[in-house]
Parts: C-alpha cells; sequence; structure tokens
C-alpha cells in the first residue's frame, strides 16, 4: 500500500467526504465511519428527492433532508483536521515508516474550500431545522 498524502486525504474529504471516500483513502473499504457517511448521504438525498416530487409538506423529507448538510459539514470539518494537521503528525500518524513529506499549498487551499462549504452546508441545515421545527410548532398551538 502506497503512503497516504495529506494533500490527497483533505481533497477526498473535500470532493468526497459526504460519501465517506476520505475515510476509505485512509483506512481502506472495511471502515464502519466511512459507510455511515454513505448512509447518511443517501438518506439525504432521498429527503431532497422526495422534497422535490411531494413538496415541502412532506414530513419524510422533512426529517431526511438534514442528513445531508450534516454529513457534508462532517466531511468538511475532516478536510480541515486533515489539512492542518502538521506534516510530523501526519507522518507519525499515517507512515511512521517512511520520511516525513513536506506539503505545499494543497491541503491549504483544500482547508479553504472546506471552510466555505462546510459552513455553508451547517448553517444550511440548522436553519431549515429551525424553520421547520418553528412551523411545525404554530401548526400544532
Amino acid at each position: 500500500m502506497s503512503v497516504p498524502s495529506k494533500t490527497v486525504a483533505t481533497w477526498a474529504a473535500v470532493l468526497g467526504g459526504f460519501i465517506g471516500l476520505h475515510r476509505f483513502y485512509l483506512r481502506g473499504l472495511r471502515d464502519p465511519w466511512g459507510w455511515l457517511h454513505a448512509a447518511a448521504a443517501f438518506l439525504g438525498v432521498m429527503g431532497v428527492q422526495r422534497m422535490r416530487t411531494l413538496g415541502v409538506d412532506d414530513s419524510a423529507a422533512t426529517w431526511l433532508m438534514p442528513w445531508l448538510g450534516l454529513t457534508v459539514s462532517a466531511a468538511m470539518l475532516a478536510a480541515i483536521v486533515h489539512g492542518l494537521t502538521p506534516d510530523e503528525r501526519w507522518a507519525e500518524r499515517h507512515h511512521p515508516d517512511h520520511e516525513v513529506v513536506p506539503t505545499a499549498w494543497g491541503p491549504v487551499l483544500g482547508v479553504i474550500l472546506a471552510l466555505m462549504l462546510g459552513a455553508t452546508a451547517l448553517m444550511a441545515s440548522v436553519a431549515f431545522i429551525g424553520q421547520r421545527l418553528f412551523e411545525s410548532i404554530l401548526a400544532g398551538g
């Protein structure tokens, strides 16, 4: 197996982390947390599809959609953690038998994009959940 790259792990989390790509890259296909990312993303996509076809009053879509935003947020947090890990610590954790491979701007650019995407996904998810909760309280009382 090749030595895991911090740059590749960061960008895997940014581009495909919502389905667990970064977890599979670092830990292999047997990683249960990677499969949980994929399952949560699938539930969120199902919610988006339900809302597009059945409308905003579908209660199942209301509970399913936030899973996608929260999964994207978690993946972006992983990208930030991977990208900001010092090279020495990365080498110690992921390839202790090899020398430290210095990284350049690749992980930093990934962290910048992850911060923007993660903040947007998290704020949208929180706003959506808050709105639906407020609407349910008003409808009930």
